[in-house]
């Protein structure tokens, strides 16, 4: 049930150990399910409760009794070991044993806090638990930035989620009309996800009519779209947990003469985004490509401050990676990472709203666009 070769995997590890004696670390102790993804395959949504990947020599899960099969069957550790569950349960005294065991008392450990697979009460445990026994030393950027860069194998997965993104669209568009239901919607494109072999995508797919296609979140609910109406969609296609994220506004009936001026501006901006994604550029040029286009279309109050992300292979809840397009943002972009640009204008006075994006995949030359998807203003 590998996603990768064994030799990708290895050579993941070994990338991620010259990191850690570069910052000086004996080991790592992961606790983001995509660091453990990344490194060892292993594949599940039991971050929700305590698990640790210790990384040192070799690579050591901790981990609940529910979870061993999920590991000897998803990834490369040989090494598991279970936590007991039970009212008293304290797993990070069964860590603290673990790194006893393996001769880490005294040493320097990074850690991953910046994670849903470590709760702020299991964080607080940790730390008691290690106060005079290890160095915790915060390190989450570590496995994050090296999952920035795809490998080609990667790449192939990002490109076949693209695909998913875009038929799931279509199908969506076949049945967007007045008297359907935001559910049918939903509907049809997770369905399409699931036929054409996909993933539940890291977070739920945004859906929003009439004043709530100005909502950039999901929201429990739905409503049947009028004969005049606005439909906002924020949907990825997934594979393997790799994302393509895509934003479309959809019009119902006669748009209005916002929709059009927006819809223009969204599109320019979109296209002048994608020329600023250059290897060796900060992130920070697509922002300003962004805000220019946008404030010069007289629209810098309805636009936000952020323009889109870095993805990956992400869990929930949200797929979202953590660089993001915004002023001053200093990431350098590189040839193997993927991003989407999302062209979010949402005019509170009229209550317009007008949303566009895709996913690129940045190369030596630039933006290389992973959808086939027309930027044209979609109709119904």
């Amino acid at each position: 049930m590998l996603h990768f070769t064994r030799e990708e995997f290895a050579d993941r590890l070994k990338r991620l150990r010259a990191k850690m004696e570069e910052r000086g670390l004996d080991a790592m102790l992961l606790f983001a399910p995509e660091s453990h993804f990344w490194t060892t395959g292993y594949d599940t949504f039991g971050y929700c409760f305590f698990q640790c990947l210790v990384i040192d020599h070799e690579e050591v899960l901790l981990t609940r009794s529910a979870d061993l099969r999920q590991a000897q069957l998803t990834s490369t550790i040989t090494d598991i070991r279970i936590w007991k569950d039970g009212a008293d349960a304290d797993p990070t005294a069964d860590l603290k044993a673990l790194l006893a065991e393996r001769g880490l008392q005294g040493k320097k450990l990074g850690f991953e806090d910046d994670t849903a697979g470590l709760t702020a009460k299991r964080g607080r445990e940790l730390a008691e638990k290690m106060d005079g026994f290890v160095t915790l030393i915060p390190a989450s950027d570590i496995v994050e930035k090296l999952r920035l860069v795809k490998s080609p194998a990667e790449i192939e997965y990002v490109r076949k989620a693209a695909e998913i993104g875009d038929a799931c669209y279509l199908k969506a568009l076949d049945v967007i009309a007045p008297g359907v239901s935001e559910g049918e919607i939903l509907a049809v494109q997770q369905g399409e996800v699931f036929a054409l072999g996909g993933d539940y995508a890291g977070n739920e797919f945004i859906i929003g009519s009439a004043d709530h296609a100005l909502l950039c979140r999901y929201y429990s609910g739905r409503r049947t779209l009028d004969a005049n109406d606005q439909l906002t969609l924020e949907w990825a296609g997934a594979y393997r947990h790799y994302h393509a994220a895509y934003m479309r506004t959809v019009v119902i009936g006669e748009p209005w003469p916002e929709h059009i001026s927006m819809h223009a501006a969204a599109k320019d901006a979109l296209l002048a985004c994608e020329e600023a994604m250059k290897p060796g550029r900060p992130m920070a040029d697509v922002f300003d490509a962004h805000a220019v286009t946008l404030d010069e279309a007289g629209l810098g109050s309805a636009r936000l401050n952020a323009c889109g992300y870095s993805l990956g292979a992400k869990y929930s809840p949200c797929w979202m990676d953590t660089d993001m397009f915004y002023e001053g943002s200093p990431q350098i972009m590189a040839p193997g990472m993927v991003f989407f640009l999302h062209m979010i204008l949402m005019d509170s006075d009229t209550g317009a709203a007008m949303t566009l994006g895709r996913s690129s995949l940045v190369t030596e030359t630039g933006a290389d666009c992973l959808s086939a998807l027309s930027l044209d203003l979609p109709r119904r």
